[in-house]
């Protein structure tokens, strides 16, 4: 099922990205992010970072960044929906 969070969370990735929608549409929460998508390297990860924080309203400090919170799409959704009390 998805939700808002979710469908903004694949917009954005699909624009900071470049997944293209049917990519992006076919997230799972076990598909990788860092790691696993090649256009998710680490020069890509403060872009995408930031555009979180604009989109989602939210503000990342820099000791909640690791490999957990972008290993997954499932990770981030869910540390997305933490960082805006959805949890």
């Amino acid at each position: 099922m998805t939700d808002q969070t979710d469908t903004d969370l694949r917009s954005l990735l699909n624009d900071v990205l470049g997944l293209g929608p049917t990519r992006a549409a076919a997230l799972t929460p076990d598909s990788g992010l860092f790691g696993a998508l090649p256009e998710l390297d680490s020069m890509a990860v403060a872009g995408l970072l930031t555009e979180i924080e604009d989109r989602f309203d939210v503000v990342i400090e820099d000791d909640e960044v690791d490999g957990d919170m972008l290993g997954t799409f499932g990770d981030l959704l869910a540390f997305i929906r933490a960082k805006r009390g959805e949890a």
